[in-house]
């Protein structure tokens, strides 16, 4: 992926799972995931696992503003930014985390990071792990 722009459009709607969002996102950055949660996370901050919102789950079950439309994802764009978007523009929280071997890590201290770097360093922590 290094040096190529990725672009991506994910449909918000109330009728949406939250299921089909992660794995629309998760096609073109396979190491990181995203997770919903009832309440953003503060800048910065580390989100508590007890408000995670359940995948089977719709979008209109899950957030505060009722807006329609596109969310446009590109590999360019930081963490921050996409957290923020969600919330902002459509009253989701969500957090981004990252493949590190078997495990996923929280982004908050490389919140500042692209998707394509945070992408590429899940990439090559998982496979050195391997």
């Amino acid at each position: 992926m290094p040096n190529k722009i990725i672009d991506m459009k994910i449909t918000i709607n109330d009728h949406r799972k939250l299921s089909a969002i992660q794995e629309e996102f998760n096609t073109i950055f396979p190491y990181l995931k995203i997770e919903f949660y009832s309440k953003p996370s503060k800048l910065g901050g580390a989100s508590t696992k007890k408000l995670i919102k359940h995948h089977n789950k719709t979008l209109g079950e899950c957030r505060t503003i009722q807006n329609k439309g596109h969310i446009t994802i590109t590999s360019k764009m930081t963490v921050v930014d996409l957290e923020q978007r969600f919330g902002d523009v459509y009253g989701l929280g969500i957090q981004v985390f990252r493949k590190s071997g078997k495990v996923w890590l929280e982004t908050t201290v490389t919140d500042g990071w692209t998707l394509e770097e945070q992408n590429t360093q899940g990439e090559s922590l998982s496979k050195s792990s391997s």
